[in-house]
């Protein structure tokens, strides 16, 4: 009886005590929580009231819309620019810092280990070296621009460390900002350049190509026959060498139209931008619009460079696409045997310049670490691992040249009219970009703009020998010979990173563009009609045709019908041949026909083709298209044959993409659908951290979606399905109401994850759902920032 006295009141007390762990557990993560609810909630950006600030010279009102867009209004232009880098610092002074520490080659300072390899890849190429370069022959008025940003930039973080409102990622990393420079904007502006690409990667590959498969299977993975004998050498191990590479997405392209008031119910012209960049949070792009006496301007601008790259003033606007010029060469650079800083050009041996570029790491020792620049670059091939022998390959790229590209853009932000317009293009040299513009006037106009070289010898295709003057570049295609059109007889122009000249054309620009399907499918709408109205304008970019597959559907279809097939493969092609090739996410067919696709690659390449020296295959779809094409005329490559026979190679294809499907999705196709492999994600990029980190960070599960890269509404995808490549930004106009743009920035304008406009514009991206914003007056919460 005694006993059970006790271990009844035994029970109790261990009741008791658990209960009371339980409830300290509580209050301590409750305590916690309210900390960092607290925290965080202090760090917000303040964006109503007044405040004074050292550097103005007048007051500034900050006016933030109902999406969080800051209308800034300024008396002068220092103050104008001064307040743009406080605002925006407000917003994303985090992913500023990290942008410029990515351009410049020092993420491994506040990162560690994980970064090094990246870092020593970007101070090899020398993006912050350019802008270093660059800076200097700025005009003093863009100097005073950048200055003034930068100012305002290193108000905000002085105010911000003074109370504790430092955005909270600095915090969980253990550091603090320095303070901005314009050097740091330009870096930025670089990095921009990098991210948009010029081919050195595909010459890498076909150079890999040429010196590990038989000719013919290497010139079949060529976009273009090379018409001159290529230079044959001992290889470089090009696989080793790039491994550690940093390669600017493929899909890095864009939208744009402009058509006439011929073609549109206001009889005014209307222009519409879609930019075709990376998916995260936050947003690549910062919508802004800025006022003073001498500009009136609103669009977007990358965090931490000043001015307006994309929008809309009074009188005009304007958007690019990407026109992937042949802007880079892979010269093959012999080296003294006897003296590893020298290297020959025309019989004789020639110094290298050698910069030393100390990498210091967090946690770790300072790596010493140096670059060599030969007469054409920097040797890019020894970044990771030294050079076995005495070939290296070196890089020569418009963009590592002194530019001015923001001189242009502070320009094109008061340019009235076409011609002055085009006159601010003439300072913008990298990235090579294809504007379209419209103005208030009544003109449409198209001009492909930047650097393009002259080649001596060699047309881009293949690395060149460097140790002889055959190959150099003689000088670049004038200003006024690039591509242009002023109100072309057609109504309209666009563009989708396609090719954009004719044969005719006496200038070689490049032997790859995108797929055509999205500027095929933008022209064939916009020749559909002659009465445009902006919401029609609005649903072309959501657009969801695949003419890829209304190409290819058939032919895969009528080849691959001899082969036997199982029942759930039939199932499978029933789905296809009901399919009107929209790419919507409730359907299976589109999940089918993009897996097919890309197992036809895997089953032609992957034997062949190791993943190192996969990684480097640009253009890999537009190759595997032409082989189709070929094969279905009959002319059926050794990639085919290989593989046993044209319509194996697709029955096989086929087999895999069946069971893959079927393992994750369940044994009837019919239930198939496309919107469970291709799920929209704005991931933040702390959020891999951990998965606390992620919680807070990721304020959104993946959303299923339609569309696919081959569409006018981009959305491109990981291997994982994952949608994290698409329309950056959407924008529209009409110039009958040239003070009212209508936007979408995804997923939202602010940094910080407590804020209201951190995440609000995903739903948006999804359904196409715009925010106008107006040149004129707004209203919202305002910010008053007083001289002190």
């Amino acid at each position: 009886m005694e006993t059970a006295i006790y271990a009844s009141q035994k029970k109790k007390r261990w009741k008791r005590t658990a209960w009371m762990a339980l409830a300290i557990v509580f209050f301590v993560v409750a305590g916690i929580g309210v900390f960092v609810s607290a925290y965080t909630r202090h760090s917000l950006p303040m964006v109503e009231g007044k405040l004074s600030v050292p550097g103005l010279l007048d007051e500034v009102s900050v006016i933030r819309d109902s999406h969080g867009v800051p209308h800034i209004f300024a008396t002068n232009e220092h103050d104008l620019f001064f307040a743009q880098g406080f605002v925006q610092a407000q917003d994303r002074l985090f992913q500023m810092d990290l942008s410029r520490r990515q351009a410049s080659g020092q993420l491994s300072e506040v990162v560690g280990v994980a970064t090094i390899e990246r870092d020593k890849f970007f101070r090899t190429l020398g993006l912050r070296r350019a802008a270093e370069a660059s800076y200097q022959i700025y005009s003093a008025e863009a100097k005073q621009v950048l200055e003034a940003f930068a100012q305002g930039v290193n108000a905000y973080i002085t105010w911000a460390k003074q109370t504790d409102r430092l955005p909270v990622e600095f915090r969980l990393l253990g550091y603090e900002p320095r303070p901005w420079t314009p050097v740091d904007s330009l870096a930025i502006g670089k990095y921009m350049a990098f991210d948009l690409g010029g081919h050195w990667e595909g010459q890498a590959f076909r150079y890999w190509a040429l010196n590990h498969l038989p000719k013919e299977k290497a010139y079949d993975l060529f976009p273009s026959y090379p018409k001159e004998a290529p230079v044959i050498l001992s290889a470089i191990d090009v696989e080793q060498a790039f491994a550690a590479a940093v390669l600017p997405s493929e899909w890095n392209g864009s939208n744009n139209w402009v058509i006439s008031g011929r073609k549109t119910k206001s009889g005014q012209p209307m222009l519409a931008n879609d930019p075709h960049l990376s998916l995260s949070t936050p947003s690549i792009w910062y919508q802004m619009h800025l006022q003073a006496p001498t500009v009136n301007v609103s669009g977007v601008i990358f965090a931490g460079v000043p001015g307006i790259i994309l929008g809309h003033n009074d009188y005009i606007a304007w958007g690019v696409t990407n026109t992937g010029p042949d802007v880079q060469d892979l010269y093959v650079e012999k080296r003294n045997p006897a003296n590893k800083q020298q290297f020959l050009y025309n019989g004789r041996w020639e110094d290298a310049k050698i910069i030393e570029e100390p990498i210091r790491v967090k946690g770790g020792k300072t790596i010493r670490y140096r670059v060599t620049i030969t007469r054409h670059g920097p040797v890019l091939s020894e970044f990771a691992v030294p050079a076995r022998g005495n070939k290296v390959l070196a890089l020569r790229w418009t963009a590592l040249d002194p530019s001015t590209e923001l001189q242009a853009v502070l320009e094109m932000n008061k340019a009235k009219n076409w011609k002055q317009f085009e006159q601010a293009l003439e300072h913008f040299h990298a990235p090579t970009q294809n504007f379209v513009f419209a103005a208030k006037d009544g003109t449409i106009a198209y001009k492909a703009n930047g650097k393009i070289p002259i080649r001596k010898k060699g047309n881009g295709l293949l690395p060149v020998p460097g140790w002889t003057d055959e190959y150099e570049w003689i000088g670049f295609i004038p200003f006024d010979r690039l591509p242009r059109a002023v109100n072309p007889r057609e109504g309209f122009i666009a563009t989708a990173n396609n090719k954009v000249i004719g044969d005719h054309y006496p200038y070689h620009l490049s032997h790859h563009w995108a797929q055509p399907y999205r500027y095929m499918r933008i022209a064939e709408r916009l020749q559909s009609k002659d009465d445009w109205t902006l919401n029609e304008m609005k649903q072309l970019q959501m657009d969801q045709m695949n003419l890829w597959a209304k190409e290819f559907v058939p032919l895969l279809l009528k080849h691959v019908a001899s082969e036997p097939l199982s029942k759930q493969e039939r199932s499978a092609l029933h789905e296809l041949r009901q399919w009107d090739f929209v790419d919507r996410k409730e359907e299976a067919a589109p999940l089918i026909f993009h897996r097919w696709m890309e197992e036809i690659a895997d089953v032609l390449f992957e034997r062949h083709i190791p993943p190192a020296a996969d990684r480097l295959f640009e253009g890999k779809k537009s190759v595997v298209d032409e082989l189709l094409r070929r094969a279905d005329k009959g002319d059926v490559s050794p990639w085919f044959r290989d593989g046993g026979g044209f319509s194996r190679v697709l029955a096989e294809a086929l087999n895999r993409t069946v069971r893959q499907l079927a393992d994750e999705y369940g044994s009837d196709p019919a239930q198939w659908k496309w919107g469970n492999a291709h799920r929209l994600f704005f991931a933040h990029p702390l959020s891999n951290a951990s998965p606390m980190l992620a919680f807070f960070l990721n304020k959104e599960e993946p959303i299923s979606i339609g569309g696919s890269d081959v569409t006018v509404q981009a959305a491109s995808y990981t291997d994982e399905g994952i949608v994290n490549h698409g329309a950056s930004w959407r924008f529209v106009i009409d110039l009958a109401d040239p003070e009212r743009g209508w936007h979408i920035v995804g997923p939202g304008q602010a940094g910080h994850f407590r804020s209201r406009w951190y995440h609000d514009q995903i739903d948006d991206w999804v359904n196409g759902t715009y925010h106008m914003t107006s040149l004129g007056k707004v209203k919202g919460s305002t910010l008053v920032l007083r001289p002190e």
